[in-house]
């Protein structure tokens, strides 16, 4: 009844014996519920439970999540699937430890971090092709607040805290993405996008001048990725207004950074033209000559 199944949307597996035979199935009928759409039937669901991911390879890991994340409109059904049948535990640890930590209610409706990461990333899949870099993208996305599991704070009223998770959850992500892939450009842009993702929500928050902007553009390993980041981010948030609003004011501020950036700059032949020898002065004078750049407006 393999037609039926298609067409009410349900994955089924055929064989008890042979389903079980290769435990990378867990992950391929979780990618293709996401990707697809399709419910997943209990009896398979228990199979899936059973088996044991560890003996696979990260490769093969990676290819299924890349999958889920670049070619699903939901890419949180993948992990929901995956907690649902308790296999988050050898190559998702990070992810499963978000389950049950608690956030600002106020700031966070959506519940606690884990609910929050998986809005995150189905608000990330619609505008992925708009980035550099779809897949990671994704990725920055998927580990943003992986550092909220060990800086959460409980205060005295009860609100839930999780001061500086941007700069704890660096350690986390680089962790989680080497786990997952030795792709060394792909740790270099997550890392980068977890440490800053904060920034641009301050920046609105403080109408922060053009210089403070401008620096905070020109550390970003990627800006319009960081403004896109910071946006999938904030969508889901009560005011949808301010969330809009904020979208504007880094998209302003990133055309002014874009602007000052392509007019010209105090550059090393220019210091050789004065004389000055290539050295640690040298350097200096530029790294100081190019804050002096960001901060004229």
């Amino acid at each position: 009844n393999g037609l039926d199944d298609l067409r009410n949307g349900i994955i089924r597996h055929v064989d008890d014996k042979s389903f079980g035979e290769d435990p990378l199935r867990v992950l391929r009928a979780a990618q293709f519920a996401a990707r697809f759409g399709f419910i997943i039937a209990p009896e398979t669901k228990k199979i899936m439970q059973k088996m044991d991911l560890s003996t696979l390879s990260s490769e093969r890991i990676y290819g299924e999540l890349q999958k889920a994340m670049l070619k699903s409109k939901k890419p949180s059904i993948f992990f929901e699937v995956l907690r649902e049948v308790n296999q988050l535990d050898i190559w998702f640890p990070e992810l499963k430890n978000l389950i049950g930590c608690e956030q600002n209610a106020f700031y966070h409706p959506e519940g606690d971090v884990w609910n929050h990461t998986m809005e995150v990333i189905d608000n990330a899949a619609l505008v992925k092709n708009d980035t550099s870099n779809p897949e990671f993208f994704m990725m920055a996305a998927l580990s943003h607040d992986l550092g909220k599991f060990l800086s959460c704070e409980i205060d005295s009223d009860g609100v839930a805290h999780s001061y500086q998770h941007e700069i704890i959850g660096i350690d986390e992500a680089r962790r989680f993405v080497s786990r997952l892939t030795n792709n060394v450009a792909i740790n270099k842009y997550v890392c980068d996008m977890v440490k800053n993702h904060m920034r641009p929500h301050v920046a609105f928050n403080n109408k922060s001048r053009i210089k403070r902007t401008n620096q905070m553009f020109d550390e970003s390993i990627n800006a319009l990725d960081l403004i896109k980041l910071a946006f999938v981010d904030s969508s889901n948030r009560r005011n949808l207004a301010e969330v809009i609003d904020e979208n504007k004011f880094l998209t302003d501020r990133l055309n002014i950074y874009v602007k000052r950036i392509i007019e010209p700059e105090v550059l090393g032949k220019d210091l050789i033209a004065l004389g000055i020898k290539p050295g640690p002065v040298f350097s200096t004078i530029l790294k100081e000559a190019h804050k002096k750049h960001l901060s004229f407006v």
